[in-house]
């Protein structure tokens, strides 16, 4: 058994973990990882009964009592209520790990007027992850450890029409693969502004995980059955997610991606920092929140 997920690791004790899409999946497994090395967690979940399923599971383990945080991170408002009700109970966070991904396989806008795989993969983490950065920094040393994919080196983003051309390519892999680049560069626009505050941000893909995410993509079935023997275990792809927000080894590392916990180079685009720098501007206004200075 990895030394990660060894109930004897005790290097997350009094550290407070939030972690989107949480009851299932690689959520979960990173979740349970995380719990036996001693974290305090906060799951958020979309479905209540799911979520009170895993909080109860890791409950059992007997090393945390996780909380729950019900929301649906397709809409705006409801991931500002998450980051509020977090905010309403917690002084200190040292790790957020925005997780929560899904693809569809139609193209349709959410109310707030944004393609739901691009909302849910990229939108949700910006806000939240702008919502608790105060309390992040006020933590620090802490980190963000966002799940992105190695979908993003076919992914194309252009700031002015988030939505692509109203399409979603095959399957929704066209917008998926759009909404994990803008996860990248995000992520690199924030390690960026984060310099000298204690906060480190990185990235990762977690493998191809036999989980139930390609159910949603229509394209798969019959393949999906035959691939899904080449595919890694859902605990296997955690394991990079938990050595980002756990391990001593990456301490003060930032805006890299990581695939396998070792650092890879992604996609030229995702290196772009001008392109980076207008899609944080176009999220500011696509969200209505005010802009974060960075600080030396």
């Amino acid at each position: 058994m990895d030394r990660l997920f060894t109930p004897l690791n005790e290097v997350m004790n009094g550290k407070i973990v939030l972690i989107t899409g949480a009851n299932s999946g690689i959520g979960k497994e990173t979740s349970v990882g995380l719990a036996n090395m001693g974290a305090t967690l906060v799951l958020v979940c979309r479905d209540r009964e799911k979520g009170e399923s895993v909080r109860s599971f890791i409950s059992e383990l007997g090393r945390s009592k996780p909380e729950l945080i019900v929301a649906d991170l397709t809409l705006q408002k409801e991931v500002k209520r998450a980051a509020s009700e977090f905010l309403s109970s917690h002084d200190k966070l040292h790790v957020l790990i925005n997780n929560a991904g899904r693809t569809y396989s139609s193209y349709a806008e959410t109310e707030d007027g944004v393609e739901r795989t691009m909302a849910v993969n990229y939108v949700a983490p910006f806000i939240l992850t702008n919502l608790l950065l105060d309390t992040l920094k006020s933590s620090a040393p802490s980190r963000i450890v966002n799940v992105a994919s190695s979908a993003h080196y076919g992914g194309h983003v252009d700031p002015d029409k988030i939505n692509g051309d109203g399409g979603v390519g095959p399957g929704g892999l066209g917008a998926y693969s759009r909404s994990k680049l803008a996860l990248v560069l995000f992520t690199y626009e924030l390690a960026r502004r984060l310099q000298g505050t204690g906060v480190t941000a990185n990235c990762l893909h977690p493998g191809v995980v036999r989980t139930n995410f390609w159910s949603h993509t229509g394209l798969f079935s019959p393949l999906a059955r035959l691939g899904s023997a080449f595919m890694i275990s859902a605990r296997k792809g955690a394991e990079t997610p938990v050595y980002l927000a756990s391990s001593p080894d990456v301490e003060g590392v930032t805006g890299k991606y990581f695939e396998n916990k070792k650092t890879k180079e992604s996609s030229a685009d995702s290196h772009n920092m001008q392109l980076a720098a207008r899609l944080w501007e176009q999220s500011e206004k696509m969200t209505g929140l005010s802009p974060v200075v960075a600080q030396a």
